[in-house]
């Protein structure tokens, strides 16, 4: 029998809460709420941080290995050979592995994940109308290298980028879309596949074509309940490039114009996934195909005085995840807390392929079979050797150590779902707070929490 294929979307800088059918009104995302109604959503997924400012590495690492934040043994630039790779472990299956848009593990990782592609951007971001991609390499050099005209008048006008080519004036959107159409139109129909779109979108320099623009007016856009004109204290990570994208103190006119500018980048997106998942019905393999939507992190857009990614606070932890598809309950959600890393042992049940044994994340099956089931019963979180924290129950713990400074907050996430009053200094919660930090100190032995920036952590802690 056939094994079902695999389609994986996944987006950049998408938080948790920005699909209509998931209950934000203010949101057009057509597309996202078909797929809603078509699968399982789990309304609780996370990421588990980052040891570095670029969140994202470390966070698909995670997914493509499904190791731990400490077990990638660096921050996700490169992933160890030693760790088997989803895309790998689908080839050794006899899967056709595809892979388009942004791969930011290293060259060599993306050879061992697939074996064609097409429209591949190795970095982190770019601009969105002049994506430097590379063609699909057999041998994982991706040596090419591009002219760049910068000024014909210059006596130096041409450059020089690391790509084969870069297409002037498409969305990156609509590049990697039409790729993976283009492969789902011509794929071998002999074997199953695994066809993995990774958009650069709705990550900044947020831009999109006027039409989706213009259907978001910043005035009309709503200020987020916990928008601050700057963090009350230092979280380590106040000057960095996200946070320098909106002024101090933070206006409330431009946060607007930025979630304005969020907002009409999803739904230019929503409308890209639309086109593939039409391609997929024309092909007529909806039937036989588990597709996968997911969020690599969230952003903060205002909320608490930030802008970034680089926080543990719920805007910026928690992302979208829909599976649909063969063997997946439709119009179900279940709020069971899960990692993106718990992605790839699901996929290994869904498909009926052994869960490697590198892979250290918890099959989400049990959990699309009874969406009441419980996966993990406490999530850890770190950002580099300044934050931890830990959710358990209701609450929530967030610790940072800064230059040797130690703040605390503590979160009723039921009736304060925002984060904006810490419980902390309460006598009250007193006994919750020491709790939470006995379950806090699992990092260093469960999660391996004992590399340099934990260790800077943990020796002020």
């Amino acid at each position: 029998m056939k094994k079902p294929n695999v389609l994986f979307i996944f987006t950049d800088d998408q938080r948790f809460d920005t699909i209509s059918a998931l209950g934000n009104p203010e949101i057009d995302t057509p597309n996202l709420d078909r797929l809603v109604k078509q699968g399982t959503t789990f309304t609780h997924a996370h990421i588990m941080g980052g040891t570095s400012a670029a969140v994202c590495m470390p966070s698909r690492a995670m997914l493509h290995t499904g190791r731990t934040l400490f077990s990638l043994h660096g921050s996700g630039e490169t992933i160890p050979v030693a760790h088997k790779m989803m895309g790998g472990v689908l080839q050794e299956q006899g899967y056709d592995c595809f892979g388009t848009g942004k791969w930011h593990n290293g060259r060599e990782s993306f050879a061992r994940s697939f074996n064609c592609g097409a429209e591949i951007f190795f970095g982190g971001m770019d601009d969105h109308w002049n994506v430097p991609a590379y063609d699909f390499d057999p041998s994982g050099s991706y040596e090419s290298r591009f002219p760049v005209i910068e000024d014909p008048k210059s006596d130096n006008a041409v450059t020089w980028r690391h790509c084969d080519h870069i297409h002037l004036g498409r969305h990156s959107s609509e590049l990697f879309s039409d790729a993976v159409i283009r492969f789902l139109a011509g794929r071998n129909a002999d074997k199953p596949f695994f066809a993995y779109v990774s958009y650069m979108a709705p990550h900044d320099p947020r831009t999109m074509p006027e039409r989706f623009l213009k259907m978001y007016d910043p005035e009309k856009q709503e200020l987020p309940g916990n928008f601050l004109g700057g963090h009350p204290f230092d979280n380590g990570s106040l000057q960095i490039r996200d946070e320098c994208l909106a002024r101090f103190p933070r206006d409330p006119g431009e946060v607007r114009r930025h979630i304005a500018e969020y907002y009409a980048m999803i739904t230019h997106l929503d409308f890209e996934v639309g086109r593939v998942l039409e391609e997929l019905e024309r092909q007529g393999l909806s039937k036989e195909t588990i597709v996968v939507f997911a969020g690599d992190n969230g952003l903060a857009l205002g909320q608490h005085g930030l802008m970034g990614k680089q926080n543990l606070y719920d805007h910026s932890v928690r992302v979208p995840l829909i599976f649909a598809g063969p063997g997946v309950p439709k119009d179900q959600k279940t709020d069971a807390w899960c990692y993106l890393l718990d992605i790839f042992p699901t996929l290994c049940d869904l498909t009926g392929l052994p869960t490697p044994e590198t892979v250290e994340g918890m099959s989400l099956l049990p959990a699309i079979q009874e969406p009441s089931t419980v996966v993990r019963d406490s999530l850890h979180f770190a950002y580099k050797g300044v934050q931890r924290a830990v959710r358990r129950g209701r609450h929530k713990l967030i610790e940072y150590v800064v230059s040797e400074e130690r703040t605390t907050q503590l979160f009723d996430l039921q009736s304060d779902p925002c984060e904006t009053m810490s419980l902390a200094s309460e006598p009250e919660h007193a006994e919750i707070l020491e709790s939470l930090r006995r379950e806090l100190r699992r990092w260093p032995t469960e999660f391996g929490d004992n590399q340099e920036m934990g260790n800077q952590f943990w020796s002020a802690y």
